[in-house]
Parts: C-alpha cells; sequence; structure tokens
C-alpha cells in the first residue's frame, strides 16, 4: 500500500468445467480497463480475478474424463490464466484459485463466523436444483419447468440433510442496502431487479452436500460428513485474495468494485452481500452487471456451433482489436450480438481505415515535413465527457469519444491539406501538421485503458517523428 487512494476491483471466478469463452472475455476485458483508467488516475489498484474449480458440475465432468477432480481443474484453471496474456490484461492482477490451500481456510473461516452468528443450521428440505446454475430453483424462476439458462437440463429433484443458511434473516437489511446505495447495482434496473427479487421473500438455502454424494468441496468446519456448496465457497475468494482472515483489515483494500454477468446477479449482489452481513464485514462498494453476448440472435451454444472463441478472435484480429470490439461493440449493460462478419467489419472500417490510417498519415507528413518531434506533452487533463463516461462503467461512450475525435482528425486533414499546402507556404503548414501530431498524441492517451500497446505504439511513433509500422493488417480476401 502506498499514501495513494485504494481502489479493488474483481471480475467473479468463471467455473472451469468448460474453455474460456468470450463473454467472460468481456468481463475481464471490462474490469482491466476500469481498472488501468483508475491508475491513470492516480490511485493504486489490487486487481483480481481466478477460477471456481469445486462442485457437482467440476466432480461429474472429471469422473467422465478419467480424472481426478484436481487434474481436471488443472487443465482448465491453466486456460483461464492463459487469458490474461491473451486479452493484454494487466501483469499485476492477482489469480486466485479455490483450490489454493489459503482460500479454502479463509471459506472455512467465513462458515465459522456466519455459524457463530447463527445463521448456518441443518435441515432436510426437498428442492428443485439446476446442476447447470448450482443453484436451488423457485417456482419464479422457472419457465415451463425449466431453468431459462439450462433448459435442455432437467432440474434435479434432492431431499437430503444439509446445512442452510439463514437467507430469509438478511431481507430487510438488504433492501436498506440497496436504498441506501442507489447505485450499488450498475446499471439501475439491474439494482431494480434484485430489489425486486428481495422484496418477494428469500427462503434459506443448501450451502453443504453430504461428502458421500459428492465429495469435491471445501470441507465443513467440525463435519467430516459434509463439504461447502460451491457458491459459499467460491463467493470467499473475493476477500481471501486480500490476505483475509489473517490480514483483517484486507490489506486495506476491500470494500471493493465487482464486475459480473446478469447471471450472476443474485448470487454477487444479494448472497454475498448476506455472507458479508452475517460474518459482521463491510459489503461490496459496487457491482457492474453485464449483459450476455450472443450470436446469430442466439445465444452461445455448442450445440449450434456459434461459439466464439476468443483465443481464435485474438487469431484473427490481434488482442487489441479484441479488445476493441469487446469495449466499444459489446453495449456494457445490455445483450449484444456478436458476428465474426460483423467483426471483420468493425476492424476494417474503424481499425484498418480508421485510426491505423489516420495515424499512418499524420506521421508520415510528420516524418517528412517536420524538422524535429513535437515535446512530450505535460500533465493533461482528460475531457470530462470520456472520464464520466468511464467513472459510470460506459466503456462504448469512453470509445465512441475516442473515435470521434479520431473522426474530427481526419476532417483537419481533409479542410486544411497540410500535404499541399506545404508547397505554399511551408511555415503554416508544418504548424498544421504539428498540431495534429499533437492531436493524435493526446488521442492515444486517451486509449491508454482501452487498448494499451496500441497507445504506447502511436505515443512512441509521434516522440519519435516517424511513421510507425502497420498498426492493424487488413483482412486477406
Amino acid at each position: 500500500m502506498t499514501d495513494k487512494q485504494a481502489c479493488y476491483i474483481t471480475t467473479t471466478l468463471p467455473y472451469v468445467n468448460a474453455k474460456p469463452h468470450i463473454g467472460f472475455a468481456a468481463e475481464i476485458t471490462r474490469a482491466d480497463t476500469f481498472a488501468r483508467y483508475q491508475k491513470l488516475m492516480g490511485k493504486v489498484v489490487f486487481f483480481n480475478t481466478g477460477t471456481d474449480e469445486h462442485g457437482q458440475k467440476i466432480y461429474d465432468n472429471a469422473v467422465e474424463a478419467g480424472q481426478t477432480p484436481q487434474e481436471y481443474v488443472d487443465k482448465f484453471a491453466a486456460e483461464f490464466k492463459g487469458l490474461i496474456p491473451a486479452l493484454g490484461i494487466s501483469e499485476d492482477i492477482h489469480f486466485i484459485r479455490t483450490t489454493d490451500a489459503h482460500h479454502k481456510e479463509a471459506a472455512q473461516e467465513m462458515w465459522r463466523r456466519c455459524n457463530n452468528n447463527g445463521d448456518i443450521y441443518k435441515a432436510t428440505q426437498t428442492i428443485r436444483y439446476c446442476v447447470g446454475c448450482e443453484l436451488e430453483k423457485t417456482d419464479s424462476e422457472l419457465e415451463e419447468g425449466k431453468c431459462p439458462l439450462h433448459p435442455n437440463k432437467d432440474l434435479e429433484v434432492r431431499e437430503e440433510e444439509n446445512y442452510f443458511f439463514r437467507f430469509s434473516k438478511y431481507q430487510e437489511p438488504l433492501l436498506e442496502l440497496y436504498r441506501e446505495k442507489s447505485n450499488f447495482v450498475i446499471p439501475a434496473f439491474r439494482q431494480k431487479e434484485i430489489q425486486l427479487f428481495v422484496e418477494d421473500g428469500l427462503q434459506d438455502f443448501s450451502v453443504s452436500r453430504l461428502k458421500s454424494k459428492m465429495p469435491w468441496g471445501v470441507p465443513v468446519p467440525n463435519d467430516d460428513d459434509h463439504v461447502m456448496f460451491v457458491w459459499f465457497d467460491a463467493l470467499t475468494n473475493y476477500i481471501s485474495t486480500t490476505g483475509w482472515p489473517e490480514e483483517e483489515n484486507f490489506g486495506g483494500w476491500w470494500p471493493g468494485i465487482q464486475f459480473a454477468g446478469k447471471d450472476n446477479l443474485r448470487q454477487q449482489t444479494a448472497i454475498w452481500q448476506a455472507m458479508l452481513m452475517s460474518a459482521n464485514l463491510p459489503t461490496s462498494q459496487t457491482v457492474m452487471i453485464g449483459g450476455f453476448i450472443n450470436s446469430g440472435g442466439q445465444k452461445m451454444s455448442k450445440s449450434l456451433g456459434n461459439v466464439i472463441d476468443p483465443f481464435e478472435v485474438k487469431e484473427r484480429y490481434g488482442l487489441e482489436a479484441m479488445r476493441y470490439f469487446l469495449l466499444r461493440h459489446v453495449h456494457p449493460f445490455e445483450d449484444t450480438d456478436v458476428t465474426w462478419e460483423k467483426m471483420d467489419e468493425w476492424y476494417t472500417a474503424n481499425l484498418v481505415n480508421g485510426l491505423g490510417n489516420l495515424t499512418a498519415r499524420i506521421m508520415k507528413m510528420a516524418e517528412t515535413h517536420l524538422d524535429k518531434p513535437i515535446e512530450k506533452p505535460g500533465r493533461i487533463e482528460f475531457p470530462t465527457e470520456y472520464t464520466n463516461a468511464l467513472d459510470e462503467f460506459n466503456f462504448q461512450g469512453a470509445c465512441d469519444h475516442i473515435w470521434r475525435r479520431v473522426g474530427e482528425l481526419d476532417e483537419k486533414i481533409t479542410t486544411t491539406e497540410p500535404f499541399k499546402l506545404v508547397k505554399e507556404d511551408p511555415e503554416k503548414a508544418k504548424e498544421i501538421i504539428k498540431e495534429l501530431a499533437e492531436e493524435l498524441y493526446f488521442t492515444a492517451r486517451l486509449l491508454y485503458p482501452i487498448m494499451p500497446q496500441t497507445n504506447k505504439v502511436i505515443k512512441e511513433a509521434v516522440l519519435e517523428n516517424k511513421k510507425p509500422a502497420n498498426l492493424f493488417n487488413r483482412l486477406p480476401e
């Protein structure tokens, strides 16, 4: 820690029962962009991600693959960790696994604190359970008797003696939290959604499984017959990553800002907050909820063949272009349809013919006609439109601001024609070219949170007064 203002940022922990998909790529890219922006604003940042590795689906898949659960999760955790360099994510990010020894100890301490507060009890109950969500389902959450997120999976009817968490006890405290913090959940319509869910009444939920039926989980303290339910274990990562409980004040980082998808709304904004309240710990600062990425008008599905692999996107366009797609063309809060055809169009129009061509034009003129590079600008005041957008997690809006500047610079070249003016009035032309180079540098500065490598390449080109190699190669015909 330093004397600078601290900022804690985390993604959810993706469940390692399949390869990384572009939806989580969008989530971690948003979180990374926000982390870089906070650093740009002078804050010191703790940035967290990782993998969720326990539960029924993991155990079943490992058995089917003929592997131990640990072997199974080790393989997939490595693939998710590979997203960090593939997406240009900040190298100082913390990567936590729920199979880490310290995390398991922290999850047990969370259990003990909730138990000591009288919020964990043993009971027998019949429930309908979605293995896909790893969650119990109520009538109001079902569509024609099916989980809407996993309509191809039958609900399991379970009756066994488990430990339960007194979720019902926290209905009013949660509503009070939402009332006191009108921007606790971003966007506002998601806060209204979870508020209505809580107002409708809360039911206690199971937080353990019998070890004899599902052995892959964190052991329940003082009861060898049970392991923790996957959500109770995994949610604790947000504080175990800071060193808690040994670091009782979380190293000065918590409470933090959480990024999640809309399928995590209940877990992040109600269940996790109730757990924190039960353990007498501070609730989260803000939870940003993103929409889904669909493809061809349908939810991505292996059976439909419309799954977009982020590693394939990187291979075709490069990681900086992928970041651009996910931040400018994927809506931060609503569902977005993404196809390869759309990405081809975005890449060619806005990167190759847009930012890339603009940089080449300006730096060719600068290299040819300026006697020396521009001086490196001092402290830069960022436009309010840009900072307001990022403060509100509107990454699309921040990108739109940058590309408006790109359009304005193109227009300035068209109207002033310095490449022609240099023959008639060299000094005036040089002044215009210098202004263009300065404005290009400033535009690159705004790119830092969004496209950090492109930011670096453009700034270096301007300060060295030379045209860079192609920023974005044209796609093959």
